[in-house]
């Protein structure tokens, strides 16, 4: 992930509510009942809520929302995405969360709005990432062929959505995130720490 996610005091981690958020986020598009992701993750906190039996407020969910538009960056971002874009990449993000049309995206919260050529979202295909459809619509948007682009993500459930898409896919293995040893799916085609390091070999595989 680009970006950290702020959690309410009384929650020791968001581990569980991201885990859940990702597989009912995975639900909706398999069963073709969408809904945008801060409804769906404020739904998610209620939920595990009621199932630990805890008892939360409206300023607790809302919090959720607010998290997830105002998340501060990882401290290499920004040097990450200046390296990429001073080599000559073009940048664009595409993310699961929906536009926000009442006030700044989390990027541009998050200061890196300068870096980013355009924002995609899935809400107008109302489907979420991993399927191949919204990797796509990236594709056509910029008149660009899925073997030209590469998605960088810190899951790898994204690389492999992306790479079945037709993409290159980079991993970044933040704490938590590793490969996934299984010969049959897709492996990253680069790993990398973080941004600078990944800035660093793409440098390094262009000048080759």
């Amino acid at each position: 992930m680009l970006a950290r996610l702020s959690w309410p005091r009384r929650r020791r981690s968001p581990a569980s509510w991201i885990l859940q958020l990702v597989t009912y986020s995975m639900t909706a598009t398999l069963s073709d009942h969408y809904v945008d992701y801060f409804t769906l993750g404020q739904g998610l906190l209620q939920m595990l809520a009621d199932i630990h039996r805890v008892t939360i407020t409206t300023e607790d969910v809302d919090h959720v929302k607010a998290s997830m538009l105002t998340m501060p960056a990882h401290p290499d971002v920004t040097d990450g995405l200046a390296a990429l874009r001073d080599d000559g990449f073009r940048l664009v993000s595409l993310t699961n969360s929906p536009p926000n049309p009442h006030g700044p995206t989390p990027l541009e919260h998050a200061g890196l709005g300068q870096f980013i050529e355009r924002q995609f979202s899935v809400d107008p295909l109302r489907t979420y990432k991993p399927a191949a459809a919204v990797y796509h619509h990236v594709c056509r948007e910029l008149d660009v062929a899925p073997a030209d682009c590469m998605m960088v993500a810190a899951h790898v459930w994204d690389t492999i959505g992306a790479q079945s898409a037709g993409f290159s896919a980079a991993l970044i293995t933040r704490p938590g995130n590793v490969q996934l040893p299984v010969e049959a799916l897709p492996q990253p085609t680069l790993v990398a720490a973080d941004l600078r390091a990944l800035a660093k070999q793409l440098a390094t595989a262009a000048a080759g």
